[in-house]
C-alpha cells in the first residue's frame, strides 16, 4: 500500500538543463551508500562533490526534493539501458538512504519502501516511462554499481505497476548474453551483467554464475521484456 508523503525542499547546485527532444522515459533507483542520510543530504547538495539525485528518501519516510524534475541530475555516471548511454539526460534518479554495501547494508523499512512507491505513481504519472525502464543503479552500471541491492523489494513495486516482475520459465536461453541484451543489459563484462541481473530478479543467488535456476528466470525476463516493446 503507498504511503502519503510531503516534501522537503532541498535545492542542490548540482544540475543542468536537459537536452532538447529527450523524453524523460526512465526511473533510477539507488541507495546513498553512506553511514547516514545527513551526510547523503550533504554530499548530495555539495557544489564540490557534482552529484545529485532529484529526491532522497530517508528511512523515516521524509522526502527530500533536490533538483527539479525538468532537470538534469547527476546520479546515473557513465550507463547503459537498451541502447541508450547519456542515461541522466533521460530520467528521474531517486536515492534511498541505507548504508550500502560497504557500511552496514541493511533491508530498506516499510515506511520508506510505502512513500517511494507513491512517490514513483506519481512522477510515473508525469512521464512517459514504460516499465521495462524502472531499473536500478546496478542495472544501468554493472560493473561499477551494486545498488538499491538484493534486498530492495522489486516484486512488490512491480505488483502496484512500478517496473516489471517475471514468471519463471522452464528453461533456460540459447544464449545468456543474447537473453541480457534483450532484457536491457550492456554485456561487456558477462559475469557482472549477469550478477547485476540476479541482483534485481533472483536475489537469493548474486554470483555472476548462469546456474539451472538463473537461467530460467533470465528466460522468463527475457520473455517480458521482449513483449513488453522496443
Amino acid at each position: 500500500m503507498a504511503g502519503t508523503y510531503s516534501i522537503i525542499e532541498r535545492p542542490s547546485p548540482n544540475f543542468d538543463a536537459r537536452e532538447t527532444g529527450v523524453p524523460v522515459d526512465m526511473l533510477v533507483m539507488h541507495y546513498t551508500g553512506m553511514p547516514s542520510g545527513k551526510q547523503a543530504l550533504s554530499r548530495l547538495t555539495d557544489v564540490e562533490c557534482q552529484v545529485s539525485a532529484h529526491y532522497m528518501i530517508e528511512e523515516d519516510g521524509r522526502v527530500f526534493a533536490l533538483v527539479g524534475e525538468a532537470d538534469r541530475a547527476w546520479h546515473a555516471g557513465i550507463s547503459y539501458w537498451r541502447g541508450h548511454r547519456n542515461i541522466n539526460a533521460r530520467s528521474i534518479g531517486i536515492e534511498l538512504v541505507n548504508p550500502g554495501h560497504e557500511f552496514g547494508y541493511r533491508g530498506f523499512p516499510e515506511v520508506q519502501m510505502q512513500v517511494l512507491e507513491a512517490l514513483a505513481l506519481d512522477i510515473i504519472s508525469r512521464h512517459p516511462i514504460p516499465r521495462r525502464n524502472v531499473v536500478g543503479h546496478s542495472d544501468i552500471a554493472p560493473t561499477r554499481k551494486d545498488d538499491p541491492g538484493e534486498l530492495f523489494d522489486w516484486r512488490s513495486l512491480a505488483a502496484q505497476g512500478i517496473g516489471l516482475w517475471p514468471e519463471r520459465a522452464d528453461h533456460g536461453p540459447d544464449n545468456v548474453m543474447d537473453a541480457l541484451s534483450v532484457i536491457g543489459y550492456d554485456t561487456v563484462d558477462y559475469a557482472r551483467s549477469l550478477a547485476a541481473f540476479q541482483r534485481h530478479f533472483r536475489q537469493s543467488e548474486v554470483h555472476g554464475h548462469a546456474d539451472i535456476d538463473t537461467r530460467c528466470w533470465l528466460q522468463g525476463t527475457a520473455n517480458m521484456y521482449a513483449a513488453s516493446g522496443s
